[in-house]
């Protein structure tokens, strides 16, 4: 049953992982789907490709986040995709999803990769969503994926994590000051998840696996399309009244 006929949700890193089973859960509610990519445009393609095949509309657009003196000319890219395909100059939804992982001590993390994560977690999401929001209709939503390292520790992620931890705030801020246009936002928290990000350790590393499901309550690693299902909840009718919170998908661990 198409629930969100009419609807459209921007993706950042949609074509692989969670960002994919992101859009096919929204497609699967008759929202259509804007999705970006970094690099890989034929993993993006893909994506568009199969929505089509539900019968949904899908279109995917390059944008690397971290480079904030491209986000002009990808928001004329994005004006001109959403005339082209849905006859609109608005969108409903956006989901700040696109990440990079580095796992490096605190003691041997580098300033290189400090930046890289500040610029595509932290400063990239702030700009890009500022820039985006003449282009989000009131009444939208929006999504912040953080990640359940803001919550509990492991050693190895501590600018990671701590890139995480801002956003979380931010988003607070975000739902006061947009609270006025009815936009809501709100943080959705992944817990280890079984995909290639940062080397595929929780999907191909059984050691780590099997830490995982057993400290998680529901005793098994998430799966992508648990994190996909919990953004379609989300961005359901029914959770409109739903902002400035923190949703964490984790099976529960480390409770």
């Amino acid at each position: 049953m198409n629930t969100q006929d009419g609807k459209i949700a921007l993706i950042t890193g949609g074509s692989r992982g969670l960002g994919r089973s992101m859009a096919l859960h929204l497609a699967r509610q008759g929202t259509g789907v804007i999705l970006t990519y970094r690099s890989n445009r034929t993993e993006a393609d893909a994506v568009v490709a199969e929505i089509a095949k539900l019968g949904g509309r899908a279109a995917s657009l390059q944008l690397d986040t971290a480079i904030v003196a491209g986000f002009d000319e990808f928001i004329a890219r994005l004006r001109e995709t959403l005339t082209k395909t849905w006859g609109r100059d608005r969108f409903n939804f956006l989901v700040n999803n696109a990440g990079v992982g580095v796992h490096a001590s605190f003691a041997e993390t580098s300033e290189v990769q400090f930046d890289e994560l500040m610029n595509v977690h932290l400063k990239g999401v702030f700009f890009l969503t500022q820039k985006l929001l003449p282009l989000i209709v009131d009444g939208g939503r929006i999504v912040n994926v953080s990640s359940g390292l803001a919550r509990f520790s492991l050693p190895g992620y501590a600018a990671y994590a701590s890139m995480k931890g801002a956003i979380e705030v931010l988003t607070k801020y975000l739902a006061k000051e947009l609270g006025a246009r009815k936009i809501t936002v709100n943080v959705l928290a992944p817990g280890a998840i079984e995909t290639d990000f940062g080397g595929g350790q929780v999907r191909d590393n059984s050691e780590v696996n099997r830490f995982v499901a057993a400290n998680t309550a529901l005793g098994r690693a998430g799966l992508p399309d648990d994190i996909g299902g919990a953004i379609a909840m989300l961005l359901s009718p029914d959770g409109g009244w739903i902002t400035g919170q923190r949703i964490e998908a984790s099976g529960g661990m480390f409770l």
